[in-house]
């Protein structure tokens, strides 16, 4: 039994809340913070089964960040704040000597650009200082690297080419919304794309490469390849993948209101004057789009996420297919939020649970697939995203 202090009160901390408090054997004590402490309180109230308590929080104020741990004492920390705030949660983790968890790896706000490079270096203090740093627990990052892991412990010898499919087939009724946060979101997909190949990076133009890919129970859909920040660990924790691509589904009208918001300047992050006040377009536009943790109760269809490998056992070429279909209207009676974030916050709170259980075990800092797969696959199902698999199948990419 441990406590645990959740940082973040949006659609996944939600999720995630909602999950734990769900686990009283694991999860003895829960705290949850945000800058808007009123957020924390209504998921308290509406999900948190009478078992969480609340705290308002700057988490880009580290003395701040480090008070409350201490104050609060939790084993672990799991952080499903902005990306921008990564570094600031973990030097408050290293300060306080607890565990760290989070679902998406760090960016600056000053530069649409995200790696693991920064967090990595955290590795030999972590070490040194007894604690580990769990990263990119959420869905994609996250459990496409846990399946990724499972197939090369289970199904391969080598594995040589890797694609990740992230369709999401759902209908939220409004004419532009992102999935999570707008600002996050955006500064994502409109990056150029990247891939890995033959053992170095290939650059794309947003959206270049186009294919209609075939999801189980959805059908054909148009998917796009893009830079996600996974392909970074996987290609260097498997040196024998020739190729790694990541793909998502994006339908034209989304993508013609992504082409008008970058035209007219709203994507821009950098500041412009405005009645003499400096803002960021993009910042101003998340305040006026749709709140992705509003958008669950009108949500139609379902999202498929999920692995294609082909590689190489006992000498023979091989093919395996491992994904996860989450209906949105499910994921909106359980927590009240739409799949996106349901299916980014339960593995976070699986993947804490790992820690605080010791199936992961280590000191420094992670990334998901080089811990075992296999106590993690064997619980996800159990708490609301069941897996499938099928070998030797046709794979179309």
């Amino acid at each position: 039994m441990s406590k645990v202090l959740i940082i973040g009160a949006g659609g996944v901390g939600r999720v995630v809340a909602s999950k734990c408090a769900g686990n009283p054997d694991v999860f003895s004590e829960i705290m949850l913070a945000s800058r808007t402490q009123s957020k924390c309180d209504v998921i308290a109230k509406e999900v948190g089964k009478g078992r969480i308590q609340t705290a308002k929080l700057d988490a880009d104020n580290v003395p701040e960040t480090v008070a409350l741990i201490n104050q609060f004492k939790p084993e672990l920390v799991i952080n499903v704040a902005l990306p921008y705030q990564d570094l600031n949660i973990m030097d408050a983790c290293l300060e306080t000597g607890v565990n760290y968890l989070d679902t998406a790896n760090y960016e600056p706000r000053d530069v649409a650009k995200f790696e693991y490079s920064w967090q990595w270096a955290y590795h030999d203090r972590f070490k040194e200082k007894g604690i580990m740093a769990v990263l990119g627990c959420g869905f994609d990052p996250g459990v496409t690297s846990i399946y990724t892991a499972y197939a090369a412990k289970h199904h391969f010898d080598e594995m040589h080419y890797l694609d990740i499919v992230d369709c999401n087939a759902g209908d939220h009724g409004k004419a532009f919304a992102t999935n999570f946060n707008p600002e996050i979101n955006i500064r994502e997909i409109t990056q150029k794309g990247r891939y890995w190949e033959n053992g170095k990076w290939v650059e794309t133009e947003p959206h270049e490469i186009k294919k209609a890919l075939n999801y189980p129970n959805i059908g054909p859909k148009n998917s796009y390849v893009i830079y996600h920040e996974e392909l970074e660990s996987l290609v260097k924790n498997y040196p024998t993948l020739k190729r790694a691509r990541f793909w998502m589904t994006f339908g034209d009208e989304y993508l013609t209101h992504l082409r008008v918001i970058q035209n007219i300047g709203m994507a821009r992050i950098d500041a412009v004057k405005y009645k003499g006040i400096d803002i960021i377009p993009l910042e101003f536009l998340k305040e006026v789009l749709p709140n992705p943790g509003d958008l669950g109760e009108n949500y139609t269809g379902e999202t498929s996420i999920g692995c294609r490998i082909r590689g190489v056992k006992d000498g023979k070429e091989k093919t395996y297919y491992v994904w996860n279909n989450c209906l949105h209207q499910q994921a909106y009676k359980e927590t009240g939020t739409q799949g996106v974030s349901y299916t980014t916050g339960v593995p976070a709170m699986l993947g804490a649970m790992m820690v605080l259980t010791r199936k992961w075990k280590g000191k420094g800092v992670f990334n998901v697939e080089e811990f075992d797969p296999d106590p993690f696959m064997e619980r996800i199902g159990e708490f609301g995203l069941p897996w499938k698999e099928e070998i030797n199948g046709d794979l179309e990419i």
